[in-house]
């Protein structure tokens, strides 16, 4: 796990993964245990780069390959959110997140998604949705990062159906 140091907080430096189907859907995926969902996403290890990051936890999280995906676009920036004191762990290691977002076609099919494909899985289950029901679903701390990066990827989302 990579920290970064900013303002006197400390961030956990990581990827995010907006999937979007032919149909121009967005994937979520349901915490397991909660009814918080959200975009594939995870923390960058040591001696990592974003793209190995980003296909680590692509598979770790949805079990898709990388032959089953395409990068269509990728963030300009970092994007950063605070996670609320209510949210920490009690053993708090960072204040929130550092994030590089992938904008990544689903090129398989909804087959090729296995929940499952690890031990030590994030998500119970998953869904198709629109723009406004992936930013309404997400927790509202990261609902900024969420408009932000839906923002940014605008020009390439336009193409696909449904945005």
């Amino acid at each position: 796990m990579i920290i970064v140091s900013m303002n006197g907080k400390n961030y956990r430096k990581g990827v995010g993964i907006i999937i979007v189907n032919s149909e121009g859907q967005f994937f979520l995926g349901k915490r397991i245990g909660a009814e918080a969902w959200q975009f594939p996403q995870g923390g960058i290890d040591e001696g990592e780069t974003p793209k190995e990051a980003l296909y680590r936890e692509l598979y770790e999280e949805t079990g898709l390959k990388s032959e089953k995906v395409t990068i269509l676009d990728v963030s300009k920036k970092w994007l950063v959110y605070h996670i609320p004191h209510i949210f920490q762990r009690s053993k708090k290691r960072y204040d929130g997140a550092m994030q590089k977002w992938f904008l990544m076609q689903l090129t398989g099919t909804d087959d090729d998604i296995n929940l499952k494909a690890i031990d030590h899985a994030e998500f119970d289950a998953w869904k198709w949705s629109d723009k406004d029901t992936a930013i309404k679903s997400v927790i509202k701390f990261k609902r900024k990062v969420y408009e932000s990066i839906l923002n940014e990827f605008s020009e390439t989302l336009k193409g696909l159906k449904n945005n």
